[in-house]
């Protein structure tokens, strides 16, 4: 009998409980309904003409890397610059200790006065002959043997002036100078150093950066979109509308020139699957350095674009959605295609949205698809200044 007075007990409390929990429900759906849709954040989507930028990673060289190299072997005696040196064209940068050539000069100069002799020698005997034959006190034989001489003494001083020419120029090879003005890259080499020339390693390189290349790559299908961005029948004609170009540093920073792109290879890498481009940066300060990495950045203009805040959007099984406010202020969860490249904050909405939709611009967390809101008129001029322009 206890244990029934018990039951029923529990029972009658547990009925009062869910009665109480179940008033509290309730006034709580009572004061929501009293209070009225809650209010969120939505403004206007319009259409305007923006640019979007696409950054590739560059490499930099300079419009001339030329490779020094010693052209004759010996010992490096000096080295007349530095690392990093500004040089001008014809400016001596070494200078090799060969004494052969030296020798080589001397012994060419003598063979050349030895050889002048033996033809001033032919000469006088050509001229000693000439008139005896002329009075037939002897053969003509003798004249023309005298004749064949000097030409043979003429050949010798020919080539020995040839030898001395020669010794000349390797000699003239132990002074290395500068082909082009330039930057004088590392210098491996040290005062002592011996060099051939056919060494696999160049005693420095000299780099000319009035202006430089910035190298990048674009993949098959940006390659695509690229060309189906700027008109013109041909490259060469495409590459005329393209706008001119903007460098980002290692340090984020924009260069302060633009440049132009002025080759793009029509062949694309079977290894890499990319075709390369340069672009073209005029460098009076020397800023830019042989070698350095950057990024070339390419504007894209595009006409009417629906752009909307990131902050806007949903992602959803890999989908992006946003609340479009419709009729009687109930929102609908809408679907939309967005391109690849996006401005600052922004996507670039291409398919889903039209100019003069409003959207919910954030704290729509907690909403549900056909949900009625209180809309609160945010300004799209306040929503879309965070454009940088």
């Amino acid at each position: 009998m206890r244990k029934v007075t018990t039951l029923v007990f529990g029972m009658s409390i547990a009925i009062v409980l869910a009665s109480c929990g179940n008033n509290d429900e309730q006034k709580k759906a009572a004061a929501a309904a009293a209070a009225g849709p809650q209010a969120y954040p939505v403004f206007t989507v319009n259409a305007q003409t923006t640019e979007l930028n696409s950054d590739y990673p560059a490499t930099i060289e300079g419009i001339q890397n030329i490779d020094i190299r010693p052209k004759v072997d010996g010992f490096i005696q000096k080295i007349l610059v530095d690392e990093g040196a500004v040089v001008k064209k014809g400016q001596l940068l070494f200078t090799i200790m060969a004494p052969q050539y030296e020798q080589e000069v001397r012994t060419a100069r003598a063979a050349i006065s030895s050889a002048e002799a033996d033809v001033n020698a032919a000469q006088l005997q050509v001229n000693k002959t000439r008139p005896l034959v002329e009075k037939d006190i002897i053969s003509k034989y003798d004249l023309d043997a005298a004749q064949l001489t000097l030409q043979s003494r003429k050949a010798a001083l020919a080539q020995a002036k040839a030898a001395l020419a020669n010794a000349q120029v390797n000699l003239g090879y132990t002074s290395i100078t500068s082909p082009v003005d330039g930057v004088v890259g590392s210098l491996p080499f040290r005062t002592g150093s011996l060099v051939s020339s056919s060494s696999t390693e160049p005693l420095t390189t000299v780099s000319n950066t009035s202006k430089v290349y910035a190298y990048f790559s674009l993949n098959e299908k940006q390659l695509l979109d690229f060309s189906k961005t700027y008109k013109g029948s041909t490259l060469a004609q495409q590459m005329k509308n393209i706008p001119a170009v903007s460098l980002v540093l290692a340090d984020g920073t924009v260069y302060a020139q633009n440049g132009k792109i002025e080759s793009i290879n029509g062949q694309i890498n079977t290894a890499t699957g990319s075709a390369s481009l340069r672009a073209t940066f005029p460098n009076p300060v020397s800023l830019l350095k042989n070698g350095a990495s950057a990024s070339v950045r390419v504007p894209q203009k595009v006409e009417n674009a629906i752009l909307v805040p990131q902050k806007s959007t949903i992602d959803l099984q890999g989908k992006k959605f946003v609340y479009v406010l419709g009729d009687s202020s109930k929102i609908i969860s809408t679907e939309i295609q967005i391109m690849d490249l996006a401005k600052d904050k922004f996507y670039v909405v291409t398919k889903g949205l039209k100019a003069g939709d409003k959207i919910v611009l954030e704290g729509f967390q907690s909403l549900k698809d056909g949900a009625k809101i209180k809309p609160e008129e945010q300004s799209a001029d306040s929503v879309y200044a965070d454009i940088k322009k």
